[in-house]
């Protein structure tokens, strides 16, 4: 995923969130710290990656197991800059 600072003013810091919504489960996460409570996931900047100036970007990923064949798309992510 991508996390974009489209702000006029550099941020120290970034995280991103979603839910999922048939018990999915985060396994694992890179280029960010990532921790889920229930259903809610939560992907904060690593030490590396936090600060970003205005207009720039950095990107994280993620994996995910699910029990049986259903495995919708989380809700939309939302994003928020420090």
């Amino acid at each position: 995923m991508t996390v974009k600072n489209t702000g006029a003013t550099a941020a120290t810091g970034w995280s991103a969130g979603w839910t999922f919504t048939a018990g999915q489960t985060l396994t694992n996460a890179w280029n960010g710290t990532a921790t889920q409570t229930g259903t809610a996931v939560t992907v904060r900047n690593a030490g590396y990656n936090g600060a970003l100036a205005a207009g720039a970007s950095t990107t994280f990923g993620f994996l995910g197991s699910v029990a049986g064949a259903n495995n919708p798309v989380p809700s939309p992510v939302t994003c928020a800059l420090s």
